[in-house]
């Protein structure tokens, strides 16, 4: 567990650059994000702008220095799911296991509890068998904070000439 303190605050647009820094490795190196090709930081800063016009986008400082981030999405996009919500997650890859995605995942639920957002649904790419890729990581990350498989793709994605799956996973943190 991290000895530093973590602070969480709210993003902003100027906070573009940070965040791209942490998503590139997982664009260039991974298959969690199924991104070909790096965003621009204008690409990236216009996400940004438009995930805040509706939902909470949060980043972890430890001394200062974004080391993380995650935010709220639409899930699907029509007015009768308006209680519920996609989430993401990013951390920096060297403090993986340090307790950062729980915590920022812990302030998104109690950003969107307080929105009136109860239902919280991710989707991750998880492999048939890991690899240098992909492992199973994002879905244990997910499981030990109470996610539960709800639905799952069968090699849906293509990235580094291979085919992954992907597995939609929820979290009811209020039902009315």
């Amino acid at each position: 567990m991290l000895n530093k303190n973590v602070v969480i605050k709210k993003a902003t647009p100027d906070n573009a650059e940070a965040l791209l820094n942490i998503y590139t490795y997982y664009v260039t190196n991974t298959a969690i994000s199924f991104e070909y090709d790096v965003p621009t930081v204008e690409e990236f800063r216009n996400r940004i702008v438009k995930t805040l016009a509706n939902y909470p986008y949060l980043v972890a400082e430890i001394e200062s220095k974004i080391v993380g981030y995650t935010y709220a999405g639409p899930f699907v996009g029509r007015e009768a799911y308006k209680y519920s919500a996609e989430l993401t997650i990013y951390i920096n890859h060297d403090l993986l296991g340090e307790g950062i995605g729980g915590k920022l995942y812990k302030a998104l639920e109690d950003e969107l509890e307080s929105k009136g957002i109860f239902n919280l649904y991710a989707c991750i790419g998880y492999p048939d068998v890991e690899d240098e890729y992909l492992t199973m990581n994002s879905i244990n990350f997910h499981k030990h904070l109470g996610f539960e498989i709800c639905g799952r793709f069968q090699k849906c994605g293509y990235k580094f000439n291979r085919w992954y799956n992907m597995a939609w996973m929820e979290k009811i943190i209020k039902f009315r």
